[in-house]
């Protein structure tokens, strides 16, 4: 792909859910998620003055949790209010240790952290709105006041939480793009003998996401 050259006035990075519980000894462990730690802070360290980062921050007996659907198990499909929930292990638990922004992240340029899936009923993949795809997290507010008009995002995962912000993202009008070695997903198995990896990313391609290396940003 073509170098990308960051203009600090419009241009943000964000940081999507990079918290211990989705990496390596974690509840809802990424394969190889600690791997982006090292590339984001390069971003960070570099061509971005400003980002903003995602938390997920649940709390006791999340909709997400198998643990709260007895009779069925982490990684099944349900059908809940607001359409198909993917079940997980109980994580990212408010105040957590593991619920914190990962401690190697350099967050001296995070200008807002928000905080996403807050509600017991409603999962939020998404950073700008909860699985509902009613309710906002106020994110799109945020950047539009201060005038940011291209999101590079990153983080875990990529097949979900990254890819419904980006999906959002080029909805709403930013010209977006994903940092795929500062991205990890989970690959689930999905329909056609394809992952949710492979899936998610197709998708991304055809509604005008763009994916780059972090070495393509300058």
């Amino acid at each position: 792909m073509t170098r990308v050259t960051i203009d600090p006035a419009t241009d943000m990075l964000g940081l999507i859910d990079v918290q211990p519980t989705f990496m390596p000894g974690g509840e809802l462990a990424v394969p190889d998620g600690d791997a982006v730690v090292a590339p984001i802070n390069r971003l960070l360290a570099g061509p971005f003055q400003h980002a903003f980062a995602t938390q997920d921050w649940h709390p006791p007996g999340h909709i997400s949790f198998a643990s709260s659907h007895p009779g069925h198990a982490p990684f099944e499909d349900i059908t809940v209010a607001y359409g198909r929930q993917t079940l997980w292990p109980d994580h990212a638990m408010q105040e957590s240790a593991n619920a914190a922004i990962h401690p190697g992240i350099a967050q001296a340029r995070i200008a807002a952290i928000i905080r996403k899936g807050t509600y017991r009923h409603i999962d939020s993949y998404s950073a700008f709105f909860e699985n509902d795809r009613a309710t906002p997290t106020g994110l799109d507010g945020w950047l539009r006041s201060r005038g940011v008009r291209r999101l590079f995002l990153c983080g875990l995962a990529t097949d979900f939480c990254v890819a419904w912000s980006a999906e959002d993202a080029g909805s709403l009008g930013y010209e977006t793009y994903v940092v795929d070695d500062a991205s990890r997903g989970i690959g689930l198995p999905g329909p056609g003998n394809r992952t949710t990896l492979e899936l998610s990313r197709e998708r991304l391609i055809e509604r005008g996401v763009r994916f780059l290396s972090s070495a393509d940003v300058i």
